[in-house]
Parts: structure tokens; C-alpha cells; sequence
């Protein structure tokens, strides 16, 4: 009688998983690093990991249908004599022309405006489309200054200064050749076609000290009519905030690694930085410190999708969010209709990130103008508006629920967290008990 012995299932390693043996493949074969747009896609703790406590009866409810629940924010009015009003707490994040179409541009000048708020420019100036189609227009200084001048320093509702991005914080700019067009070329001053490289930081200072005549320099030169924000990349909240309003910051934006990028190192993209949900409460802790929260806006961006996020990120003491990916999804980014492009592009919807090779199918992440022409920038202003709806209306429910009126009004104990991590990030207790993981300082 014979014996077949049994055999080991084959069994895949965690460590050398599918994708990670492509990139080693992938580095053997061509000898250069792996460049691609978007924000971090590992998973780290997130706003999914905290979960509001509704109203019973020891707190009471609003009603939906009765009860108004104000979702409007003012945000730079610490020095700016004409600070920015909005009608949400929800911002359009910096992303440039040159990194995104014309038509992209004013598609999001659209939805923001009839949203009732502000876009913001990215690196390389501004555009007419999307000055003319942007009722509250932020201009982003940044270390390349391309496009920079006064004069749309004047015409822009107000100033972020970018110190660093969640996607790389400490990592400059990118804009391969593919997207140098000549009009994107001619608004930079760089030769056409070749790759743009720009700083990690900026040329004009080195420190806090040099940041705050910086800052001043912008005041002067738009009057002091403008809000000035200045923008960091998550790593080392709690002394960046504490910094940039030492500055003379109106506003801090602050940015997670789950924010995208045009363009940049996969390793930078995924290992370098922090969550956002990690980010938030030392930023608080600063402006609490130095008794300037809710005179120094918050803003917080990366990876925010929906209204419960927008809800978490203020329960936590932010004054705003700023929406990046989501708002390109809204626009038609990585549409299934685009499927059969994107797998001859050797990807899939849902997936394609490459945007820095100019293909995009839908027009978006592209200078190519048979493909920009696909994006009918009317229609994708109108599907941006009516998710900036959404997640307004989203956030509202969430903080009737919890018996606010106002969105600002959500706290720490409207919240608890699911997991042991998001506890000690959030510092909000471990969900059916009153324990915060962790203690000590930031």
C-alpha cells in the first residue's frame, strides 16, 4: 500500500508580498527609482478608526428639518483686513497648472464657487480660467516661486506660503518634461520639455525669524488686506505650528501623509511623515498653548473623503479641511468609464497614479490638449459642487446627532476610537470604556 505524503500549501511572505517583488524586480531592471503621483497607500490609522457618540438622554439632538447647524467659517481675520468668508469648512488644496489641465483648473474654480468656497493655486502661478472662474482664489508661494509676481500676489484673495507637503514633507516639487508645455514653459521661465525640478525649501529664509520678515514682506506688498496661511507637511506638528504662528501666520494649513502630490519618490510617498490623524491634536495642543486657538485657523488636508471625516478632523479642533484626491475623483479622476485606456496604460481605474506621465485618460492630470478637451469643465464644476454638497450636508447630520449648531462647536468628547492606536493619536477614549492610551507630551 503506498503513501502519498501531504504537501505544503505554498505560502507567500508578508514581508515580500506581490508588489513589493515587482519593485524589486521593477529597481533591477531599469535602475532609477519609482516615481508616481497621489498620497500614501499603505493603510495607517485613519478618521475610519473614531466613531461619534450620538445624543440619547444624557445629551439632547437637533432636529434636522428644524434646527439650522451654521457650517460657515472666517478664516485669517488674526491681522488680514480682508479676511476670507466662507459658506462650508471645506477648501479646494494647491494643486498647479502644469500639474493639472486648464480645464481641470477651472473646473475646480467652478464647483468651489458655487460650493460657496476657496481654491488654491499650486506651483507655477496662477491662470486666468481659473482667476476668473474662482470667487476666493489662495495663491500658493512656493520654493520655485515660478510664476510668482506682485501683481497676482494683489489679485489673490489670499497667500499660502508652502513650507512642505503631507506627501513629502522635507521633498521638493517635481513636474516631469512630458507636462512642460510651452504655455506651462512660458509661465515658469523653464525651457519646454524638460524636467522641473524645485526646491525643498525656500530661498528666502532659513528660520522662523527670516519666515516672519517674509511674511511681512507679503503684507506689505498686498496692503494687509490679504490672509496670510502658511502650509507644513505632517511631521513635527506640534513645534511647526508653534513656529509659523510666530511667524505671523493668519492661518495654518497642515497637511498629512495621505495627501497627494503630482509627482514624487514612492518611498518618500510612503515612508516619510505622518497621519493625518496623528497630526491634529499636537497642532491643537500648540495653538492652545500659546492661546491662539480659533484665532489662528486650522486647516487640516490628507485623505479627507467624506462629511464624517470633515466632522472628525473638527471634532478635533481643526477650523476647516482641505480636499485634494477627492476633489479630482469628483471631477472624474479614475472613472471606469476611462477603463480600456487605463489597462492599455498597464493599470486599472481606481488605480492609475502615473500622473506625471500626462496620459491621463480623463483629462485631468495632463497638458496634452486632445485629451484635456475630453473634461468639460462646466460639468465637472457642477459634479464638484454637488459632493462639496454632500459632505456638508454629511457633517451637519453628524453634528445635529451630537447636539451642535455649529460644526466648530464638535469636541474630543463627541468621539471615541475603535482601535489602541487612534485612541492615543485622537487622545479620545478607547471605544466602551473612559482609558487614553499613551500620555506625556507631543
Amino acid at each position: 500500500m503506498s503513501y502519498d505524503a501531504p504537501t505544503t500549501h505554498p505560502r507567500k511572505s508578508a514581508t515580500f508580498d506581490d508588489y513589493t517583488l515587482s519593485e524589486i524586480r521593477r529597481a533591477a531592471a531599469t535602475g532609477i527609482y519609482d516615481i508616481r503621483g497621489g498620497g500614501a497607500k499603505r493603510k495607517v490609522p485613519h478618521f475610519d478608526d473614531l466613531l461619534f457618540l450620538g445624543a440619547s438622554i444624557s445629551r439632547y439632538p437637533l432636529e434636522g428639518y428644524r434646527e439650522t447647524c451654521n457650517t460657515a467659517v472666517t478664516l485669517g481675520d488674526r491681522f488680514a483686513s480682508k479676511p476670507i468668508h466662507l459658506k462650508i469648512p471645506i477648501t479646494i488644496a494647491g494643486m498647479s497648472f502644469g500639474s493639472l489641465s486648464g480645464q481641470a483648473k477651472e473646473a475646480l474654480g467652478r464647483g468651489a464657487s458655487a460650493a460657496g468656497t476657496s481654491t488654491t493655486t499650486g506651483d507655477g502661478g496662477m491662470t486666468e480660467e481659473e482667476r476668473g472662474h474662482s470667487d476666493l482664489l489662495v495663491y500658493q508661494y512656493l520654493p520655485s516661486r515660478y510664476g510668482m509676481n506682485p501683481r497676482d500676489l494683489r489679485r489673490a484673495d489670499a497667500i499660502e506660503v508652502v513650507v512642505g507637503q503631507g506627501a513629502k514633507p522635507g521633498g521638493g516639487g517635481m513636474l516631469l518634461g512630458q507636462k512642460i508645455s510651452e504655455r506651462v514653459a512660458g509661465m515658469r521661465d523653464l525651457p519646454e520639455g524638460i524636467d522641473q525640478r524645485s526646491a525643498c525649501r525656500h530661498p528666502d529664509w532659513t528660520g522662523p525669524d527670516d519666515l516672519e520678515i517674509k511674511i511681512g514682506e507679503l503684507r506689505e506688498i498686498t496692503g494687509g488686506e490679504k490672509p496670510i496661511y502658511v502650509k507644513v507637511g505632517g511631521s513635527r506638528p506640534y513645534y511647526d505650528v508653534a513656529l509659523a504662528v510666530k511667524s505671523g501666520a493668519d492661518v495654518v494649513v497642515l497637511d498629512g501623509m495621505q495627501g497627494g502630490t503630482a509627482a514624487t519618490q514612492e518611498v518618500f510617498i510612503e515612508h516619510v511623515g505622518l497621519p493625518t490623524l496623528a497630526c491634529i491634536r499636537p497642532a491643537v495642543q500648540a495653538l492652545q498653548d500659546l492661546g491662539m486657538h480659533r484665532k489662528v485657523q486650522l486647516i487640516v488636508s490628507g485623505g479627507i473623503r467624506n462629511g464624517a471625516d470633515v466632522a472628525k478632523a473638527m471634532a478635533l479642533g481643526a477650523d476647516a479641511v482641505s480636499i485634494g484626491t477627492a476633489a479630482l475623483v469628483a471631477l472624474g479622476d479614475n472613472d471606469p468609464r476611462w477603463e480600456a485606456e487605463y489597462r492599455a496604460l498597464g493599470t486599472t481605474a481606481g488605480a492609475y497614479d502615473d500622473w506625471h506621465a500626462g496620459q491621463d485618460p480623463a483629462g485631468i492630470t495632463t497638458q496634452d490638449p486632445e485629451l484635456a478637451s475630453r473634461l468639460d469643465p462646466a460639468a465637472a464644476g457642477r459634479r464638484l459642487a454637488n459632493y462639496l454638497a454632500v459632505m456638508t450636508l454629511e457633517a451637519q447630520t453628524i453634528a445635529r446627532a451630537c447636539g451642535k449648531s455649529d460644526l466648530r462647536n464638535l469636541e474630543p468628547e463627541d468621539l471615541c476610537a475603535l482601535t489602541m492606536e487612534a485612541a492615543a493619536m485622537a487622545r479620545v477614549p478607547l471605544a466602551g470604556t473612559s482609558w487614553i492610551p499613551g500620555g506625556g507630551g507631543f
